[in-house]
């Protein structure tokens, strides 16, 4: 009946029937989109209204790329053990779905690499985001030695699926480098790149910040590769005309004076000697 009531009022059908199965129309999805955005503007309302009564407490909406997940938690408990009468809500995304979270209003602020170009945002940076080739323990290109591109384009190379930055980067730095690799295998996550360059399926391009534990136990080393590593920078973003409430102000200069000490202070990557045989 609340459907049928929303059809008149708009005019136009929000679910179709086909057969008898039910599918939400176009006209039902935006509705929708522009729904969670009305509901997350009341938990914002709600929030404030707390946050005047007792101070740095409410909720904060937190997007994180999927490869700040490997930094995200240290940074975000030590925020909590600072203010803990904010609540965090994280969701998980790749970077094309992070920009259409902040176009949407579904979340007050990101922890990103590359903040978005297109979308009016701000942007500050928090950390030092270093990225490098990697292969398996005992690959014929590791070791230390010196790499060049020719090399490179005999491999095969892992790369993110679309909309991912780390391929955005990745491609970026193929084509600079002149490196036309002899196979491209295309993968939906770190964590099967990892285990995909440990099994010797071809060379990763990946945060550092993602695989510390497979670079110390040597499972993967570093390829010497030509312009590597490539440093980027993590980055604390945000809409420019979002009112950011308290919460969120205090995360956002939480992470700018503290993010990059903590992000540092994790065990840093060493490198072990390749055993061979």
């Amino acid at each position: 009946m609340q459907v049928k009531a929303l059809d008149g009022l708009i005019g136009l059908p929000l679910i179709e029937t086909l057969g008898k199965k039910l599918r939400v129309t176009e006209v039902g999805m935006e509705i929708a989109r522009h729904a969670r955005a009305i509901e997350h503007q009341l938990a914002e309302a709600e929030a404030a209204l707390a946050q005047m009564a007792t101070g740095h407490s409410g909720l904060v909406s937190v997007g994180v790329v999927s490869t700040a997940k490997y930094v995200a938690p240290r940074l975000l408990m030590a925020f909590r053990e600072r203010y803990p009468d904010v609540q965090v809500r994280i969701s998980l995304h790749n970077r094309d779905d992070i920009f259409r979270h902040l176009e949407d209003n579904l979340i007050d602020v990101a922890i990103m690499g590359r903040p978005p170009a297109a979308l009016g945002c701000e942007a500050h940076v928090f950390a030092e985001h270093p990225l490098s080739v990697l292969a398996c323990e005992g690959h014929p290109l590791a070791g230390g030695k010196t790499v060049t591109a020719e090399d490179l384009g005999h491999e095969a190379f892992l790369i993110r699926e679309r909309g991912s930055g780390t391929r955005v980067t990745q491609e970026s730095y193929l084509v600079e480098q002149g490196i036309r690799p002899a196979e491209i295998i295309e993968l939906p996550s770190n964590e099967i790149i990892k285990q995909a360059a440990i099994a010797g399926m071809g060379l990763a391009f990946l945060s550092e910040h993602t695989c510390q534990l497979e670079l110390r136990t040597g499972v993967l080393c570093r390829i010497a590769a030509p312009g590597t590593p490539i440093v980027r920078n993590w980055h604390v973003v945000y809409r420019d005309r979002k009112n950011l409430l308290p919460a969120a102000l205090a995360l956002r200069d939480f992470l700018m004076h503290e993010g990059g000490r903590l992000v540092n202070s994790q065990v840093a990557p060493v490198h072990l000697p390749v055993h061979h045989g």
